[in-house]
């Protein structure tokens, strides 16, 4: 890689993995566009724990409170947190047990500009009808195992390139009558496992193959990642009750449109 690379693609990492805008389809975009090679396990394992630390800075309080819950819990010492905690675990099951069981198909026919084209349009659409019809009646402490474990469905369907893992949460919690700020701060919990696991994976495979990576630019690659990540976050949940999902839905639609276009011109 070169530096430009590695920017352009940390800020992607960074600035996707937590918008409704799918992080797939625009990681696509600059190795189909401008013939970039494949950057690497060591970067790609680099800029997901980029993305994990800003998550994970970002809601530190709550995970503390989430832990301690979690832990007094397995104490007998039931609580609100503890409680969340555990549907936050119950949420991720799916997307662990489908991830397992679906990988290799998915890397097989899942991959192409073509399916992550309509995925991108037909979840933005999806995205736009559940955030139309929001009734933004439950708040966060309201979340029950059955509500959690329809979120963690939507998730597993996000292992399909270009759906987005935070937009369709969101969508499914939109639709269960949760606030957007809900929908947004529960799909962002859901990622410290979800990315946490996606992380380790990589890992894993990295100390199989071995790497003679550039250590320089998979360091830059994560400080660069986990700023944009913790930028993105702040701003996505400070702006969301006013501009709401409406932005996000029509860039997924152009989004479509110029994956579509580059498919179709070869």
């Amino acid at each position: 890689m070169d530096w430009l690379q590695v920017v352009v693609l940390a800020l992607i990492q960074g600035l996707t993995e937590f918008l409704p805008i799918s992080s797939s389809a625009h990681l696509i975009l600059p190795s189909q566009l401008l013939g970039w090679p494949d950057q690497g396990l060591a970067f790609d394992v680099g800029v997901h724990v980029g993305s994990l630390l800003a998550v994970m800075l970002y809601f530190r309080h709550e995970i503390v409170s989430l832990l301690t819950g979690w832990l007094n819990s397995l104490r007998g010492r039931q609580s609100a947190e503890g409680t969340l905690a555990w549907l936050v675990i119950l949420a991720t099951i799916p997307a662990v047990v489908l991830g397992v069981m679906l990988s290799d198909i998915i890397k097989e026919y899942g991959r192409s500009i073509l399916v992550i084209a309509g995925t991108t349009l037909i979840f933005g659409a999806l995205l736009w009808w559940a955030d139309s019809r929001r009734t933004e009646a439950r708040q966060l402490e309201g979340i029950g195992w059955k509500d959690a474990m329809i979120i963690g469905l939507s998730q597993a369907v996000a292992m399909i390139p270009g759906t987005s893992r935070s937009g369709i949460t969101i969508t499914a919690a939109l639709m269960l009558g949760f606030s957007r700020q809900a929908a947004a701060r529960f799909s962002f919990l859901m990622s410290i496992p979800v990315i946490a696991g996606a992380g380790l994976l990589l890992g894993l495979d990295l100390a199989d193959t071995g790497t003679q990576g550039q250590w320089q630019m998979i360091g830059a690659g994560l400080v660069l990642s986990a700023i944009s990540a913790w930028t993105c976050i702040h701003l996505f949940l400070k702006a969301l009750d006013r501009i709401g999902m409406m932005p996000f839905v029509i860039y997924r639609m152009l989004l479509g449109l110029v994956l579509l276009a580059v498919y179709f011109a070869g």
